[in-house]
């Protein structure tokens, strides 16, 4: 005999088709969030004779410059993301607000990859691979994202808001002046000078002198040839080692 099903059963069959439809909603959601995030990649390059150093300027997005031996030339590869976008709305935020150039400058170089974007959410993105001639020098202007540099022998100057830094193998002078983000330098063939505001700081291996100017996070620095001067550590532990020259702390 058929019994029709009591008023209860009826409300919690109800309840779990409810629930089942809200979590298929949300598993559709996500998806389409993922397919919305539009990826491109472009390549630069550029004759690298004539030219003894590179400009770099960048913003959201990390950046990662690596010096190559007897290469003569220079070579960008930039990711492109734009999050959250249809293709359609992504192609028309590349076209309308990306900045991608790599032009020669007397006897520099001048690369600049960013978007100029001042929407709200999540902003694009541009991630930089850049190989260079490891006899180049550097001078990098970076907002934001971590930044690598590895084999170059020319000397180094690096204005960065935020993000990691991280340094090795690099023969010339480095002057770093950087708003936070860790900083971690490893085989550095002449002096080293730090301005920092945030972040711990990690130095090893330094055939110059090391100069630091700290606001917070800890120091820490190990095989020195010459002096290591801290003019400043607001806050945080700072242990050195193994230092040829003379101490200084202000």
């Amino acid at each position: 005999m058929y019994e029709r099903p009591k008023n209860g059963q009826n409300s919690i069959q109800d309840t779990i088709m409810r629930g089942t439809l809200i979590l298929a909603m949300f598993a559709a959601s996500l998806a389409q969030a993922n397919w919305g995030d539009v990826e491109e990649i472009r390549n630069l390059d550029l004759d690298a004779q004539g030219i003894s150093g590179i400009e770099v300027e960048s913003r959201a997005g990390s950046l990662e410059i690596t010096g190559v031996s007897g290469s003569d030339e220079i070579l960008v590869t930039a990711i492109l993301r734009v999050p959250g976008k249809s293709e359609e709305k992504a192609a028309k935020i590349i076209a309308d607000e990306l900045v991608l150039t790599l032009e020669k400058n007397g006897d520099s170089a001048v690369l600049k990859g960013y978007f100029e974007s001042n929407g709200w959410g999540e902003s694009p993105s541009v991630r930089l691979e850049v190989s260079v001639p490891s006899r180049f020098a550097l001078n990098v202007v970076d907002s934001s994202g971590s930044l690598t540099v590895t084999g170059v022998s020319g000397d180094i100057e690096i204005d960065d808001s935020s993000g990691s830094i991280t340094m090795n193998e690099v023969g010339g002078s480095i002057d770093i002046t950087d708003s936070s983000g860790s900083i971690t330098i490893v085989d550095a063939g002449a002096d080293v000078s730090i301005e920092d505001g945030s972040g711990s700081i990690k130095v090893r291996n330094v055939g110059g002198s090391v100069t630091i100017d700290d606001g917070s996070g800890s120091i820490s620095v190990k095989n020195v040839e010459q002096d290591l001067i801290i003019l400043g550590d607001g806050s945080g532990s700072v242990k050195f080692a193994d230092i040829r020259g003379s101490v200084e702390q202000h």
